[in-house]
């Protein structure tokens, strides 16, 4: 299913361009309640993560830290902020504002998908090695599988 959506969203040229870069102007665009609305999302699932690993144990409450605590606020930002732009330029275009949210889903589903590799080998090899050493290779899995399928999706080989 997200091998299908990923290709599907290869279609858009502007994931055709799109490179992995960071704009710091991003910061000053978005309005301080905005943070605060990720911080308090984060927050209340965080709290509801360790009230479920209390009640239920650590193995239950682990699989809620999966949860994208900040990303659902986030990706609602984006398109705001896309659909902004637009209107600032004069132009009416909401398909901008879902494209870009849509390439952001498209980043962190590929992110994803490292991350169950980063878990994946914490799993394995915690029991066995030392805590720093696992980490430190759990995330240079989770870079690896990340870029790997950030670059497979470039070439459109999926």
């Amino acid at each position: 299913m997200v091998c299908s959506c990923i290709r599907n969203l290869g279609e858009f040229t502007e994931m055709k361009r799109m490179g992995i870069s960071a704009d710091g102007s991003a910061l000053t665009r978005t309005k301080w309640y905005e943070f605060g609305i990720r911080f308090l999302f984060g927050g209340a699932v965080t709290v509801g993560t360790g009230i479920v690993a209390k009640k239920y144990g650590p193995s239950v409450g682990g699989l809620f830290l999966a949860f994208p605590a900040i990303f659902p606020s986030a990706i609602t930002l984006v398109e705001k902020h896309e659909r902004q732009k637009k209107r600032n330029a004069g132009l009416v275009d909401m398909d901008r504002g879902r494209k870009a949210a849509a390439l952001d889903s498209a980043g962190a589903a590929m992110g994803s998908i490292g991350l169950a590799g980063f878990g994946y080998t914490v799993y394995k090899i915690l029991p066995i090695a030392n805590g720093v050493v696992v980490l430190t290779l759990a995330s240079i899995i989770w870079l690896a599988i990340s870029v790997l399928l950030w670059k497979l999706r470039k070439h459109h080989w999926f």
